[in-house]
């Protein structure tokens, strides 16, 4: 990456184990897809109602050239099967950017009648 990896925690206390596993998570979008920009991810816990329990919230957006790629729909009560999630998912974004840029995603013709 181009940018360091941002990991920012919201109306949670910072988890070392927590950064960890995102930065694990990170570098294998790297090994994956060499030419990312940044990567940011925001872990939080939003305030919710109290009797639902806490869920964790990871928004990820990752820069990559001419576009941004962005997972925000990851909640979970465990904040790791958050994280996985949303990295599942930023990573399936990723593979689909990288066939279109090889060009291995076939387009639609139009056919007029």
């Amino acid at each position: 990456m181009k940018i360091p990896l941002q990991v920012t925690f919201r109306d949670m206390s910072p988890s070392e184990a927590v950064e960890t596993r995102i930065r694990e998570k990170a570098e294998k979008l790297e090994r994956f897809y060499d030419r990312i920009i940044s990567c940011r991810v925001v872990v939080e816990t939003p305030q919710r109602h109290k009797h639902n329990g806490k869920l964790h919230r990871v928004n990820i957006d990752l820069s990559v050239p001419g576009t941004e790629l962005v997972a925000n729909h990851a909640e979970d009560e465990d904040v790791y099967v958050a994280v996985r999630d949303a990295f599942d998912a930023i990573t399936r974004q990723l593979e689909e950017y990288a066939r279109k840029q090889r060009g291995e995603v076939k387009s639609h013709v139009n056919a007029d009648r």
